[in-house]
């Protein structure tokens, strides 16, 4: 896999931060950077990254697989995961889970027919106190999700898809 060279000057910049014989500290930057430029890491951009910074695939993949902001497929316009991990499901993360997938009718890990959303569960987000918790799209955090906030939230998180294109018209 053969990047573009904005591609390749970001990941030059960020390898130039760690000593030469470290520049596999670089791997997660290198992730982000192929992620937000076309929204998911494929197996061959794993590959690539790898070959760039001289570490076995494998070592890039377990990176990747790891961590849930990395997403190995397109995701919807919003990613939702939901806390499952033990203290959210004693305040009720699996109910969460289970509530937003009735709602938006999927599956855990799967996208509305619209692509509008991707449902996942998630690992421990740090905020056990204000389970059940959500993180939108791995960047805004969401405490004390009840179903009728859970609603509230994909309501408007819908509308906010929907409004641009009917002032378009």
């Amino acid at each position: 896999m053969t990047f573009p060279d904005p591609i390749l000057q970001r990941f030059a910049r960020e390898v130039a931060k760690y000593p030469a014989d470290q520049k596999v500290s670089a791997v997660m930057a290198c992730l982000a950077i192929v992620q937000q430029a076309q929204g998911h890491v494929a197996a061959a951009d794993e590959q690539g990254i790898a070959a760039y910074l001289g570490m076995p695939a494998i070592a890039v993949h377990e990176v990747t697989t790891f961590y849930n902001m990395y997403n190995q497929q397109p995701v919807g316009h919003y990613k939702l995961n939901v806390c499952t991990n033990l203290p959210c499901q004693l305040r009720d993360g699996e109910h969460a889970l289970a509530h937003v997938c009735k709602k938006l009718g999927v599956e855990p890990y799967g996208t509305t027919a619209d692509g509008v959303f991707t449902v996942q569960p998630s690992e421990c987000l740090g905020a056990c106190a204000d389970a059940p918790v959500l993180l939108v799209n791995d960047r805004q955090m969401l405490s004390f999700m009840d179903n009728a906030r859970l609603d509230d939230l994909i309501d408007t998180l819908r509308d906010s898809v929907a409004q641009p294109a009917e002032h378009a018209k």
